[in-house]
Formats: C-alpha cells, structure tokens, sequence
C-alpha cells in the first residue's frame, strides 16, 4: 500500500532494514533482477508516489523520480503536483541526485540506500521550507551498480549513458549461467534493443550522497566532506589450468597443481600492493572439480586492483602477471589474465565540486579522495558534470555487515545533500 504521506528518514531506514538480510550474518543479498531488489524498486516507487514525483524507468531497470517545474506564474504555482505534465517544464535538463539499492554479496546495510533515502528526505527538506527549483530534480536509483551478479559494475549507469552498449551487456551471465537479457525480461524490463537516454541534455549535474568506505572524515573529525576524485581499478580474470589427479596417490613432485600457481599469485598480489601502496584483492575464487580429495584441474580467481594513477595500476598489474606467469611455468601449469573491466581515473568537476564544499554554512567541508566506483564516476566519464558528498562511517568498513553510520551524521548528510540541490536547482 502506498503511504498516504511520505515517511521521513528514520522511517524509510526502519522499512528497509529487513528486505534481503541475512538471519545468519546480518548482511544483505540485494543482488539486481532478484525478488529484494524488485522488492526495494517497488518500495521506491512507493516513495515517489507518496510525494507526486512523476517515475520514470528506463529500459534497464534504472529509475528517476522527478520533482517537475510548472512553468506557469509563479502566483499560480502553490502546488506543482496541481498541474498536467504538460504544463511543466520538462525540456530542462535537471539536477539528479540519488545512488543505488543493490548490494554485494553479504554486503552493508548503507552502501548505496543512504543515497536514495536521503535524496528523497532532502526533497522533503526543500519542501518544507517552500522552496521552488527552477529546473527539475531527479531522484536515481541505478541498477546493478555493485557488479555482484553480472561482474560489471555500474552496469546500470553505463548502459543509460552508453558507456556500455546493450551488446555488450546483454550476454554477461551470472554465477548460475542466467544471461542478462533473461534477468531483466522476467523482471518484465525491455531486451529488444533498449537504448541509452541519459546524457547532458536531460542531466545539467550529478550529485550522488554515499557513506564513506573508508576513514578520512573519522580522522578529520567532520561528519561529512565532498570527493576530490576516483581511483582508477579494474577486475581480471585468471585462469589457471593444470592437470587433475589423486590426492593421495600423486607425489608431489609429480603435480601440475593450479592451486599453487593460484596461491603464489595472491601472495604476489598482496606484496606488490603493499610495496607500491596501492591496492589489490582476490575476493572470488572457484576451482574445478572442486574435490576435497582430487589435485584440481583448474582454478579460476578474480583480483580487483586499484591504484592511484592508470600508470600505477598498468605496473601493478603487469608486475603480478610476470609473478604469476613464472609460477605458473614452475608448476606446470598454464595461466590466462583477462581484464573484465577497466576504469579509469574520475577527477570531479573542480567548480562543482568546490561549490559543494565551499558554499554552505558553517565553514568548507573538506575534499577527500575514494577508491571505490561509482555511479558518480561513470556519470562523470560521459561528461554530465558530477560530485559525491560522503558521510562519515565510524569504522571505516564496508561491503561488510559491519557496515555502519550514525543517525546525527545521515541526518547532516541530508542537511548537505538538501542545501546543495537547492544552491543547484535555484
């Protein structure tokens, strides 16, 4: 049932705290096209009805709520929700904020839901004070913005803005062989042809609100700051094959074991970050058959690298690659690398970004740099201007159920969020 009057913040986060969690971890499975995600898109559809913001969905399970402007006299517009779309004027591009409600595997309750929650209690905020935009803000939710099924991430954003072609996309499949295009076509969504609509003409900016994945604002004392920029990162595939045999019975010296190669090459991984400062992680690994008591056949990893400059990550890579390469000649075994996805360096758009920071009351929030991707940076990319204002998390942790940020901060990223799209949208 939609609520007859739109629920503040506390209540939007009580409503989502149980969809997709785990009674076991506590963490969340929202993963894109499953029963939680849908069932978060209809409670956002919900929200949107509740404060006459006109929905729009995209062919790719993207969604914008749309807080239109009448383009009548300012003495007949007490009341946007009064009047007919056409006689709002949808023709100006808007000011877009929002993030996403997918999650990853086991992931936190506030990576991606702070955004679209308190996208929707800041536009509250600006009605409460009476103000009147004069261009049309949006509310986003991006689908699949975690990669978690289909291994791309922002694959939401990037196929809206044509980073990505439907092409490309439409056969990615998920852990259990489920093709994209048959995961968006049973959630009742459009696989012939869809095509990209989000560029400048529709989006003059791109202010997305997201939990800090890290411990800059801790260590600064400040609940919230604005992003300096994105790391370049990328995911790879290594696949490594040997030759499968008896656990028991096969000496040693007589292996041709993948797991092996795999090990050394994580270790690799693990020093030549750490050496460079950089960053690199094998969060994923299956092998083949997967038999406690069999020398495996094949083992398949994926690393995710991120690093401070394009330069830096094409060495860190090339530099495990080499590692692993002459591992694999040891053991034996052969060895494949492929880049899944590569993205580069976001730098935001410095006067958007410095009039985010420097224009609000009570003093500058500081700018601060992410390692994690974004919605944001792929926004950015396409050459919609962009920003990220974060809240502070008092752990630092993310992608975890430890995830984690306080009321007082979410409502001050709110506070920002609002004073933002109002300085934005005036």
């Amino acid at each position: 049932m939609e609520p007859s009057v739109p629920d503040h913040f506390e209540r939007m986060w009580a409503d989502l705290a149980p969809v997709g969690r785990s009674s076991s971890s506590g963490g969340y499975f929202r993963q894109p096209f499953t029963t939680p995600e849908r069932e978060l898109a209809a409670w956002f559809a919900e929200q949107a009805a509740a404060r006459s913001l006109r929905l729009e969905a995209d062919p790719f399970g993207n969604l914008v709520a749309w807080w239109d402007v009448p383009i009548v006299p300012d003495e007949m517009a007490a009341d946007p929700a009064d009047f007919r779309p056409s006689d709002r004027g949808l023709s100006l591009p808007g000011v877009v904020t929002g993030s996403h409600l997918d999650s990853v595997l086991d992931g936190g309750a506030y990576d991606g839901p702070l955004g679209v929650v308190s996208a929707l209690a800041a536009v509250d905020r600006l009605r409460e004070r009476g103000f009147r935009p004069s261009r049309p803000i949006g509310v986003s939710v991006f689908a699949e913005e975690e990669g978690s099924r289909f291994g791309l991430a922002c694959l939401g954003s990037r196929l809206a803005t044509g980073a990505t072609t439907w092409s490309q996309a439409r056969a990615l499949r998920d852990r259990h062989g489920v093709r994209l295009e048959e995961a968006m076509a049973t959630a009742g969504l459009e696989v012939d042809d869809p095509q990209p609509w989000l560029d400048a003409s529709r989006v003059e900016c791109f202010v997305e609100l997201h939990v800090e994945q890290g411990r800059d604002l801790v260590d600064r004392g400040r609940a919230v700051g604005v992003a300096s920029r994105i790391w370049p990162h990328g995911r790879y595939r290594i696949d490594i094959t040997g030759e499968p045999n008896h656990a028991g019975t096969t000496r040693m010296e007589d292996r041709k074991d993948p797991m092996l190669t795999y090990a050394m090459t994580a270790l690799a991984a693990n020093k030549q970050a750490r050496v460079a400062g950089q960053r690199a992680t094998f969060g994923r690994v299956e092998t083949t058959p997967n038999s406690t008591n069999s020398v495996p056949s094949a083992v398949t990893a994926w690393m995710d690298a991120r690093c401070e400059s394009e330069e830096a990550l094409a060495d860190l890579v090339a530099t495990i690659t080499r590692q692993a390469e002459e591992r694999a000649e040891r053991d034996g075994t052969s060895l494949t690398v492929t880049a899944e996805s590569v993205s580069g360096a976001v730098d935001f758009a410095p006067d958007l970004a410095a009039r985010i920071a420097g224009e609000h009351e009570g003093g500058d929030w500081p700018f601060i740099p992410t390692q994690a991707g974004h919605d944001a940076g792929i926004l950015s990319m396409q050459r919609i201007p962009s920003a990220m204002v974060f809240v502070r998390n008092p752990t630092g942790v993310s992608h975890s159920p430890a995830e984690h940020a306080e009321i007082a901060d979410c409502l001050a990223g709110v506070d920002a969020l609002a004073e933002t799209l109002e300085r934005l949208a005036r």
